[in-house]
């Protein structure tokens, strides 16, 4: 979270960070880092989609611990896990694991 916050105030220092879309944002565009780095000097579409549809176990830092990134061929859906989270009356907590469907 230092790291998105710290982000947040050198380049959009007039937005929100609580705001869900620049969080948002900040996760799609490491995603997008991550894709164009696999895709080395081949910046092809062909090679862009099979980078795309293939990231196994990426983990972002504004997701959950154990929430991986996972795409394939036929899965576009990056995050298929959820983690349950309940209110304590001061802060979140978690309850129970990490569910995949």
């Amino acid at each position: 979270m230092r790291e998105y916050w710290a982000w947040m105030k050198r380049a959009y220092p007039e937005g929100d960070p609580a705001d869900v879309y620049n969080a948002y944002g900040y996760l799609v565009a490491q995603a997008m880092v991550y894709v164009l780095k696999r895709c080395g000097d081949d910046l092809t579409r062909e090679n862009l989609m099979r980078q795309a549809a293939s990231i196994q176990d990426l983990e972002l830092p504004l997701l959950l611990p154990g929430i991986k990134v996972n795409t394939g061929p036929n899965n576009y859906r990056p995050v298929n896990q959820l983690q349950i989270l309940r209110f304590d009356g001061s802060r979140w907590v978690s309850v129970g694991a990490v569910m995949t469907p």
